[in-house]
């Protein structure tokens, strides 16, 4: 029973994602508003590049389910907890948490009230809300064996370097930040909101693991002793 409910957790989840991401690159050819998509498209947000993340991770998860037990352990199975437990769980919480945060505050520093002309607020909770119960299902639903923490911290320090020298690329392109937050910061003030929001995706990456390993204790015992 619980094999079949993990298979169609992440084919829904998978196929949901797929669905949204889908919907969302239709957008492009339309009229929006000014600089939505100017230079990069949505490959620029990272709330986009989080659902093509959390897709490609549902999508593996998928693949995983139906492999043989042995292959699983040995390729798959390790590529879907490394992908989750670094990338997936901490970027997917870090977007659903700052978005919300700052659109508490004022929505026009990341989210202006312009664009409800073309996404309907379904795509907008597709985007920032569903992401957090989809990954705390997976959390419940199967453990993860969690890397070493000086190895996911480099993977999550030089994944969010490369987004940050691409979000100036575009600004220094185009003259348009991805987010209007981004136009009210100096030099140093960019630089110290960076190594903010690292310092949170570290706390989430943390969090991960220590949700992981209170919910599954004894599986994981048994987990990192198959994998010696």
């Amino acid at each position: 029973m619980t094999s079949t409910l993990r298979r169609v957790y992440h084919i829904a989840a998978f196929s949901w994602y797929a669905f949204v991401v889908k919907s969302l690159i239709a957008k492009e050819g339309e009229e929006l508003p000014p600089g939505i998509f100017v230079y990069g498209g949505p490959w620029k947000y990272l709330t986009f590049l989080n659902l093509l993340l959390q897709m490609s991770f549902f999508g593996l998860a998928a693949l995983n389910d139906l492999q043989a037990v042995k292959q699983s352990e040995n390729t798959l199975n390790r590529c879907k907890d490394l992908l989750f437990s670094v990338f997936a769980f901490p970027v997917g919480m870090f977007v659903v948490l700052l978005f919300w945060t700052l659109f508490a505050y004022d929505r026009e520093l990341v989210y202006p009230a312009t664009i409800d002309t073309f996404f309907p607020p379904w795509i907008n909770h597709a985007m920032h809300t569903f992401v957090l119960p989809a990954l705390l299902g997976e959390v419940l639903l199967q453990p993860h064996i969690y890397p070493q923490m000086k190895y996911a911290l480099a993977a999550l320090g030089g994944v969010g370097s490369a987004y940050l020298i691409w979000i100036i690329w575009v600004y220094l392109s185009v003259g348009i930040w991805v987010y209007p937050l981004l136009a009210h910061f100096s030099t140093a003030g960019l630089v110290g909101f960076f190594v903010f929001n690292m310092t949170v995706v570290t706390l989430l990456y943390v969090l991960g693991d220590q949700l992981n390993s209170h919910v599954w204790s004894k599986d994981m015992d048994n987990m990192t002793t198959k994998s010696k």
